[in-house]
């Protein structure tokens, strides 16, 4: 009670039941809600209410059904748009890692000219797995398609032996991103092993996408 939650566009837009979009909450909140972080008022205007006029910015992702029940799927940093549709990388996450042979992955959005973003799926494998690397990839993009449709152009998918991480575990999805679309990047400060960038750097390389460096 006391919260007005939606979902919205890009342009705060209200989207229609079953679209993903950025979950907000309108203004004004109930008394003692979130009204600030301690001595960093200007930073929680920047981050949670310039973006969306009159919302509080939530930073998750997700869709309401047509009986109001709110579906968190992704942070909106995992958001991707491709051709106009707003797409969840978690949400392909989720159906990569349900195949037998995975086991760990990642997905991040690539910048395409004519769509805007593509996704591009990395694998790591289990132990012992030795089919056709190509074979396994076919059979994920096969099950992209299935699970949440044609709409998410999920067509290339590579197999690599470890993903970037932190020292904490996180994969480093924003460094990947810049490393894809050849924009400069720093070595992050937390990495646990700075070789694998150079590994996927390469591995990026082999399928035409080029890579900056500060």
């Amino acid at each position: 009670p006391g919260f007005d939650v939606q979902v919205v566009d890009e342009s705060c837009r209200e989207v229609p039941r079953g679209e993903t979009g950025a979950i907000v909450v309108r203004l004004p909140m109930p008394p003692g809600c979130l009204p600030t972080l301690w001595q960093a008022d200007e930073r929680f205007i920047e981050s949670y209410m310039e973006e969306f006029p009159g919302y509080y910015k939530t930073a998750d992702a997700g869709f309401q059904d047509e009986d109001d029940y709110l579906y968190i799927m992704s942070r909106t940093d995992d958001i991707i748009n491709v051709a106009g549709h707003r797409l969840s990388t978690g949400g392909m996450e989720e159906v990569l890692a349900g195949h037998q042979d995975v086991a760990e992955c990642a997905v991040l959005g690539v910048a395409d000219d004519l769509k805007g973003q593509v996704p591009v799926g990395f694998v790591v494998l289990k132990a012992g797995v030795d089919r056709h690397e190509a074979r396994i990839c076919q059979e994920l993009v096969s099950k992209v398609r299935s699970e949440i449709g044609p709409v998410a152009a999920f067509k290339t998918c590579m197999v690599v032996a470890r993903l970037p991480k932190t020292r904490s575990g996180k994969i480093l999805r924003g460094t990947i991103g810049a490393i894809a679309d050849g924009k400069d990047w720093k070595m992050p400060a937390t990495i646990d092993d700075p070789v694998i960038l150079d590994e996927i750097t390469q591995a990026l390389k082999s399928i035409g996408y080029g890579d900056g460096r500060e």
